[in-house]
């Protein structure tokens, strides 16, 4: 079975190089790639986004001052080729601006607010850009490009200029051979997962053509509304690759509802969270990063 061009030669570097040398961010990337690693990595959603404006550099610094391990972010490209951080296409929900991002300069954008969670705007703060994440994060902290993939290359030219690819996760629901042409395009490459929603049909093709080429990518993003066999089947075959399991807990429908909120309401996070790990989870996407954080620590399963 080929290992997949996703683990790429610098995985070796971080499992020969001494531990002491490396930073934060080269440490949570070792674990990432270690499948035999039992560090369970925490990414936490857009940022601490009920403090903070999601996807602000405010949200990031507080996530790393929980001591998550990576944050998880969304971009969009402006009318002049920036690249922002936004969920959204529009400014609508996000910022003091209407419309499209892409109808936009980023010097017009700089002009808008961010809004809080609850729609308040900030004083200051405007949408920042991927460089200025990427700044803030270096060594720091990992970060997961999810709605990004689309912007490739030129993620991977701000990557390279920083010195941050390696600490950099993309991900996608792109056919192999795509995955494989793009990163053969390039000498070094940022680590790439694949997102599969396993109960939809375009989800199973995507997996069953992992499987049948024999490509074993570093972890899978699996996602399911409710636990069947063909879920549980999944998620064996995903442990006998050899790959490691990364368990969206932010919403109840993309993880059989063994989510953060079900932990928060039952009183005791234990309830749902040993059942998030006897899965096999060693990746977890979170929205309440200190109460899942608290509870990985209280496993021993935070030891970086």
């Amino acid at each position: 079975m080929k290992r997949f061009f996703l683990i790429l030669a610098a995985a070796a570097a971080f499992v020969s190089a001494n531990a002491e040398s490396l930073t934060r961010a080269e440490k949570i990337a070792r674990h990432m790639q270690d499948p035999k690693s039992k560090y369970v990595v925490v990414t936490v959603h857009r940022g601490d986004w009920r403090n903070y404006p999601e996807n602000s550099i405010p949200a990031i610094e507080s996530i790393i001052r929980m001591g998550a391990d990576i944050m998880e972010l969304d971009l969009k490209l402006t009318k002049d080729s920036v690249l922002v951080l936004s969920h959204d296409k529009t400014l609508n929900r996000c910022t003091t601006g209407k419309g499209l991002v892409s109808d936009y300069t980023y010097d017009e954008i700089k002009k808008f607010r961010l809004k809080r969670a609850h729609g308040v705007a900030t004083d200051s703060l405007h949408m920042p850009t991927l460089r200025e994440a990427l700044e803030c994060c270096k060594d720091r902290i990992c970060v997961n490009v999810d709605q990004g993939y689309e912007y490739y290359d030129m993620v991977l030219a701000i990557t390279e200029e920083l010195g941050v690819t390696d600490q950099i996760l993309i991900k996608g629901k792109k056919p192999v051979a795509s995955v494989a042409k793009k990163m053969a395009s390039h000498k070094h490459n940022m680590m790439y997962m694949p997102i599969i929603d396993i109960q939809k049909p375009q989800g199973q093709k995507l997996f069953d053509e992992y499987l049948s080429t024999g490509t074993v990518p570093m972890a899978y993003e699996l996602c399911w509304s409710k636990m069947t066999p063909e879920v549980k089947d999944c998620i064996a075959k995903i442990h006998a690759q050899g790959s490691k399991l990364w368990v969206n807990t932010i919403w109840g429908s993309l993880c059989g509802y063994l989510d953060d909120d079900a932990a928060l309401d039952c009183g005791n996070p234990a309830l749902i969270y040993d059942q998030v790990l006897d899965l096999g989870a060693s990746l977890i996407q979170t929205d309440r990063p200190e109460m899942l954080i608290k509870y990985l620590k209280s496993k021993g399963r935070r030891k970086l």
